[in-house]
């Protein structure tokens, strides 16, 4: 590995367990990442930064073959209106690259945080290190407790 990131250090000085997994930085969706661990994509959890009317944004972490569905993310958190950052304003409020965006590099920022209830029947997720190009794999638990996280519904089902 050819850096640590302080993602890396924190899960390091709580000793919890994880995986770093280097690829390309140009890479920056969650799908194109879980194609070259090699991993389904709804293992691979993208962090979304979404705006609301007041208050401060909200980091939301979900599967990568899923969309975020902002109504029922507004309706689970009282708000009426939600929209997605932009990546020009998710860049700023999080002083991280889109592609790198990880709930663990922003623990103490100020952000209400969210994961998809999905990824409690997972064994391992993949999240962003902090920084384009490397992921790291933990314990879904681990994470939720390191975040503190809510879990709610984030995504709909998709009808075939």
């Amino acid at each position: 590995m050819k850096q640590k990131t302080n993602s890396m250090r924190l899960l390091e000085a709580r000793k919890i367990a994880y995986e770093a997994h280097e690829f390309s930085p140009e890479i920056r969706s969650a799908e194109d990442a879980a194609q070259v661990l090699h991993v389904p994509a709804h293992q691979v959890y993208k962090t979304l930064v979404v705006i609301r009317e007041r208050g401060r944004p909200l980091l939301v972490m979900v599967p990568g073959d899923k969309s975020l569905d902002l109504k029922l993310l507004a309706k689970q958190v009282g708000e009426k209106k939600l929209r997605m950052a932009t990546h020009r304003e998710a860049e700023a409020l999080t002083g991280l690259e889109v592609g790198g965006i990880s709930a663990l590099s922003l623990l103490n920022k100020g952000f209400e945080m969210y994961a998809d209830e999905e990824i409690t029947a997972l064994s391992k997720v993949y999240i962003s290190a902090g920084c384009r190009g490397i992921n790291l794999s933990l314990h879904p638990q681990d994470l939720l407790q390191v975040t503190r996280a809510r879990l709610v519904k984030l995504t709909e089902t998709q009808e075939e």
